[in-house]
């Protein structure tokens, strides 16, 4: 469920509400953060976009040493770019969780969420007024191999999205493999920094693990070994 649900409106009569979480990662430029109740205060010149991450505890581990800890979702897009499942949502038709199941029927097929998967808002950085909503929903392990078979016989399986990934949450001995690798990959729009904000705020990934794959990604790369002795 949304760890930041709760905030998402302002009861009549509440007090001030503490400060939104930020994701503080050294070398990720911060988005401002915004209520849900701020955002749908938000003229009609502003867009909404709505998209989730669906995850799922992992007790599995790699080369049988490494932790897998969770399976994230992410998705390979037409145009090669890394992203969540969703899309934008024409707020004077849909309700953004009515508009965000709509897309999401469309590459996944089976999965509906609700307002108490509600994670964060934030103001996209740019020329166009967007303020991308993220939605995060824990399944069982057996839930999310279901969604990722379902997602190959959805409609927009080899046209608007190649297919689905998983984010590697370890990091191995070189420092690079594994996060830190999947970080250097090219991202749309703000789907970088709500993967790294998720993972801080579901406590899923230390915030000192993320900026430390972070800082690896800045660095000039190393030429890759495939060879599972260079695993922690």
């Amino acid at each position: 469920m949304g760890a930041m649900a709760a905030m998402g409106a302002l009861p009549a009569g509440a007090g001030v509400l503490p400060p939104l979480p930020t994701l503080g990662v050294p070398g990720v430029p911060e988005l401002k953060p915004l209520t849900r109740y701020e955002a749908m205060r938000l003229g009609p010149g502003w867009s909404h976009s709505c998209h989730a991450m669906l995850y799922a505890p992992n007790p599995g581990m790699l080369f049988g040493r490494i932790p897998l800890r969770y399976a994230v979702l992410m998705q390979m897009r037409f145009d090669g770019l890394l992203g969540f499942p969703g899309g934008f949502v024409d707020r004077r038709y849909w309700s953004l969780e009515d508009g965000l199941n709509r897309v999401l029927g469309l590459g996944l097929g089976c999965v509906r969420l609700t307002e108490a998967d509600y994670l964060c808002s934030h103001l996209t950085e740019g020329p166009h007024r967007v303020v991308a909503h993220f939605y995060a929903r824990q399944l069982t392990l057996e839930e999310l191999h279901t969604i990722e078979i379902s997602a190959v016989h959805s409609r927009d399986h080899g046209l608007e999205v190649m297919g689905m990934v998983r984010v590697p949450l370890y990091t191995q001995k070189d420092r690079m493999g594994g996060l830190p690798n999947f970080l250097g990959n090219s991202f749309v729009g703000t789907a970088k920094f709500q993967l790294l904000f998720a993972l801080k705020i579901l406590n899923m990934v230390p915030e000192e693990k993320l900026a430390e794959a972070v800082a690896a990604t800045q660095k000039p790369k190393k030429p890759a070994i495939d060879q599972a002795a260079g695993a922690t």
